[in-house]
């Protein structure tokens, strides 16, 4: 019985995780049904991609949409309109907007202006601050969290990952130039009380900062 997809892009030059060749990528409905040679297969629409390459969207980690507060600049919808146009067909978005994505009431707020308006798929940063410092390990469990991020309102920037046998990993990184020149031995020391973590970030992490 023939296999009989809505779309087959035929004969593109596939870039995947196994390497780059020419391959059929079938498509059913919104998902990748197959990927291969499909030439005994049928579709609605087939298209000739000979001499085009096809490659896995892309994440992007850190995007500023800039919504809501900022939006002559730029919104949710114009953002992730640029990003699908470029190939980017997931963003990670962060908190600096007005106001601060800071509490589970901004990040609802957020989440209701992209769902069903976003191009692309999305997932929210939360910011930290020294306000919800005691909030900060459920607000960075919230479904729609990627990740929570402090910038030079708490004197250094990081992110926490997910729990990992009960511990949380911590990446930290430089929110100003200057403040590792300066203050690198004191923004850890305020990166730790900030966090409230059993993890303590030492001097050697500063080489590992951006």
């Amino acid at each position: 019985m023939t296999q009989t997809y809505d779309l087959i892009l035929k004969g593109a030059t596939v870039v995947n995780h196994d390497g780059e060749g020419a391959r059929d990528i079938a498509i059913s409905g919104a998902t990748i049904a197959a990927i291969g040679d499909l030439s005994r297969a049928a579709a609605a629409e087939v298209v000739d991609c000979r001499g085009l390459h096809v490659l896995p969207g892309v994440i992007d980690s850190q995007v500023h949409f800039r919504d809501p507060g900022l939006t002559h600049k730029e919104d949710l919808i114009s953002g992730s309109l640029s990003a699908v146009m470029g190939g980017v067909t997931a963003v990670f978005e962060m908190p600096n907007t007005n106001p601060l994505t800071t509490s589970a009431a901004a990040l609802a707020d957020k989440v209701g202006r992209a769902h069903h308006h976003m191009h692309c798929d999305f997932a929210f940063f939360m910011g930290g601050t020294r306000e919800n410092t005691k909030e900060l390990p459920e607000l960075e469990r919230l479904p729609e969290v990627v990740a929570v991020a402090g910038s030079n309102f708490i004197e250094v920037g990081f992110a926490v990952g997910p729990a990992a046998d009960g511990k949380r990993t911590v990446t930290c990184f430089s929110a100003i130039d200057n403040l590792i020149k300066g203050g690198a031995g004191q923004a850890i020391q305020n990166m730790n009380l900030v966090l409230g973590c059993d993890e303590r970030a030492s001097l050697e992490d500063v080489g590992n900062w951006p």
